[in-house]
């Protein structure tokens, strides 16, 4: 059978089984093994067992269960109930200050986490009731809440941002690196609009009469609940920069430092490890069955010169390079209307990094554009992940629509942020580029 004509039957299958619901990995492998089996036949599909061998015995991606496993712990061990008591001593004296707040600690989880789940389950139950109870406008404070637990994404020690470097071929400490800047960036820039917002317009997050100012010790005293979080991240982070460590290998000291945590908070127990193992063996389970899936898939689009018809159809094209960037763009932000990040990237990058390449476009710039992508994939309807974790926590009254309106704005600023790093490559790349000569 043709190879064009093998391709074109991958992408129709793929685009009709994934509109009809079924699960990604098992689409992708089911393609790729009939793929597999029309063209070469049966006896070809040893590659498919060689690829999920490879996976499957990948140093890189032990990393993977063990920042799950810490992520889990850190969630369990009250730390994030800590974090927002500190947080409303501090900002609820302030017009959109819990909004505010709130994304300030969705920032701190993602530097302890880099799991988006745990901030944005954590901040549904802790922060939506108390903002509500003071009269916050429910699409602001729902927005707030998705925008910020997104940074998990991009801000490291990030889950996703070890598939990609993984799937790139690239430097995990790198990648790493160059999310840092951006990451508060976005943060900042979140919080600006809602001070912004609420200062033009008061009665979206109004402050309570009967708020009571507490004294500054009170208020320097709850900053302690810093600490814990501090010394995880430092121990992460820090033992990779300095380094001590792999990313790997700090992921195993952040395992370390969550039980930590754990033991001083006193919800250290069996049953807490218990649960969290659950978690990471669901969650690994998950990204490994993807992982397999997708790699069989693009094994097969390679064997068949599909990357190559690609790359030459691109060279050929009579398009500003820049033009060409925008539309990879364009495609990434589709996908996440269907897809999960960790799909995109085992199924975009090893198609698109080529042609990254042939531009003279920086891969770890192009990297931190494709982590925003996939930050606007978890908060675009319909399918937005932090949307239905959000709507497993939302009390009555407050439906899916108030959720859909409170995060247009935050995507809006995701776009301009997007835009902003696209011009001025040298935010990204800068602080990995000091690191390296540093470390020589």
């Amino acid at each position: 059978m043709e190879s064009s004509l093998i391709l074109l039957f991958m992408f129709t299958s793929l685009v009709v089984f994934m509109l009809s619901g079924a699960g990604l990995a098992f689409v992708l492998g089911a393609i790729a093994f009939i793929s597999t089996i029309l063209l070469w036949g049966p006896s070809a599909l040893i590659v498919a067992v060689l690829n999920t061998f490879d996976t499957m015995t990948s140093e890189a991606l032990m990393a993977i269960p063990l920042y799950v496993l810490m992520a889990s712990i850190l969630q369990k061990s009250a730390i994030i109930d800590a974090l927002y008591d500190a947080m409303e001593a501090w900002f609820s004296g302030v017009n959109g200050g819990l909004a505010v707040g709130t994304i300030a600690i969705c920032t701190i989880l993602a530097a302890m986490t880099g799991v988006v789940g745990a901030a944005v389950a954590a901040m549904g139950i802790l922060a939506l009731p108390s903002m509500l109870s003071r009269g916050y406008h429910p699409p602001l404070a729902l927005g707030a809440i998705c925008a910020g637990g997104t940074l998990g994404i991009l801000i490291p020690p990030s889950v996703v941002t070890i598939v990609y470097a993984i799937t790139a071929q690239i430097s995990i400490g790198k990648m790493f690196a160059a999310g840092i800047v951006p990451g508060l960036i976005l943060a900042a820039s979140y919080a600006l609009y809602v001070l912004v917002r609420t200062w033009l317009n008061p009665s979206l997050a109004p402050i309570p009469t009967d708020t009571v100012s507490l004294p500054l010790r009170v208020k320097l005293s709850k900053l302690k609940a810093l600490i814990l979080p501090g010394l995880v991240v430092v121990g992460v982070l820090g033992s990779i920069y300095a380094g001590i460590a792999t990313p790997t290998e700090a992921a195993a000291v952040g395992v370390l430092g969550a039980a930590a945590s754990a033991v001083v908070t006193r919800r250290l127990s069996l049953p807490m490890l218990s649960d969290a193992a659950t978690d990471t063996l669901r969650v690994t389970a998950m990204i490994l069955w993807i992982t397999i899936g997708a790699r069989a898939f693009i094994s097969v689009f390679v064997a068949t010169g599909g990357a190559d018809s690609l790359l030459n159809f691109v060279e050929t094209l009579d398009a500003s390079r820049w033009v060409i960037l925008g539309a990879m763009v364009l495609v990434l932000i589709f996908l996440g209307l269907f897809l999960d990040e960790i799909g995109i990237i085992l199924l975009c990058v090893p198609v698109f990094l080529p042609i990254v390449a042939a531009l003279d476009f920086d891969l770890l710039w192009f990297g931190v554009l494709f982590m925003i992508t996939a930050q606007m994939a978890y908060i675009t309807p319909p399918f937005g992940y932090t949307l239905f974790y959000l709507k497993g926590v939302l009390p009555e009254g407050i439906g899916i629509g108030q959720v859909y309106r409170g995060v247009i704005p935050f995507f809006l600023i995701q776009v301009a942020v997007l835009i902003l790093f696209a011009i001025f490559p040298d935010l990204v790349t800068w602080l990995p580029e000091a690191l390296s000569r540093n470390a020589r």
